[in-house]
């Protein structure tokens, strides 16, 4: 009597972020070094506030980075007892500097302060997270400027690992203004890595999962751990795992990994979109240095 393997079972192409990332940072290392041969030192200034380890740490990882990329790093640690003024004159410090070319709050900040209105004082040329309101704006209307980091770095590794979006109907679950919506402004402009059908459903739609169902390209932006489930993708499609959670320091993303059961292609696990994230924010540093410098 023969049986046969109930383990068997299709499984989607990994679309790992880190060769993306590695690509990018290729690119800047060159960038840095043009800019250095010029005399000019491009600088990433971090502003942490308060005594998260979680946040101390992804400050310390962007040091490290910027380090090997060739960027100086000044850095302002203030304390959890600071004051929204003490916030705003750090950055007001780091905006009329010139030798400082880009800025990050690092967030969360401790309650009491207001990290929106910290964000709308940055100088918006030296926003490297591309999150200032002027910046959406110009996002909108198509016009240069730095680009939010994740919406960006999907674009790059779904163009890296050549996945048509032109003509394609991409759904994206998740409003939020930090990847649903900056994201789906990007892919509906008219290039040759965009220029798609985009359609953004949330989690207040009843039947959300109709649309996910007939997406060629997924990307979950809820932020809601293990809400992407095998039933919810097209069977041959792309799910790039945008959303995520943290349960301490254990990481909870929004597509549950039997996904890749069903999906033609999947960003993993982990590495993902986190790596392709923090190289557009050096990306964003180093275009930033050269426009402050030229001319």
């Amino acid at each position: 009597m023969s049986t046969q393997s109930t383990t068997d079972r299709p499984t989607a192409r990994l679309l790992p972020g880190a060769p993306v990332a590695e690509s990018i940072f290729a690119e800047i290392t060159e960038r840095v070094a043009a800019l250095r041969e010029r005399g000019v030192a491009p600088s990433l200034a971090t502003i942490l506030v308060g005594d998260d380890d979680a946040s101390a740490g992804y400050i310390r990882i962007k040091q490290r980075k910027a380090a090997e990329l060739g960027f100086d790093s000044p850095h302002t640690h203030l304390p959890a007892s600071a004051t929204q003024d003490d916030l705003l004159a750090v950055i007001a410090g780091y905006n009329s500097d010139p030798g400082v070319h880009g800025m990050l709050v690092q967030y969360p900040v401790p309650d009491g302060l207001d990290y929106d209105a910290a964000l709308l004082t940055i100088d918006p040329a030296k926003d490297v997270d591309g999150m200032h309101p002027l910046n959406l704006g110009k996002l909108a209307a198509g016009m240069p400027g730095p680009l939010p980091c994740t919406p960006a770095g999907i674009e790059e590794l779904l163009a890296f690992h050549q996945v048509p979006v032109s003509g394609r109907e991409v759904v994206i679950l998740g409003r939020g203004a930090t990847l649903g919506r900056p994201l789906a402004m990007l892919l509906a402009q008219k290039r040759p890595t965009a220029n798609a059908a985009v359609t953004v459903v949330h989690t207040g739609v009843p039947d959300w999962d109709r649309y996910t169902r007939r997406a060629d390209i997924l990307v979950a932006a809820a932020g809601v751990p293990g809400i992407i489930q095998p039933e919810h993708v097209r069977p041959g499609g792309v799910v790039v795992g945008g959303g995520v959670r943290y349960s301490g320091r254990k990481l909870l993303p929004d597509v549950d990994e039997r996904c890749a059961e069903v999906a033609g292609a999947i960003t993993p696990r982990v590495g993902g979109v986190g790596p392709t994230t923090v190289a557009m924010l050096y990306r964003n540093a180093i275009t930033a240095a050269e426009r402050a410098t030229t001319g």
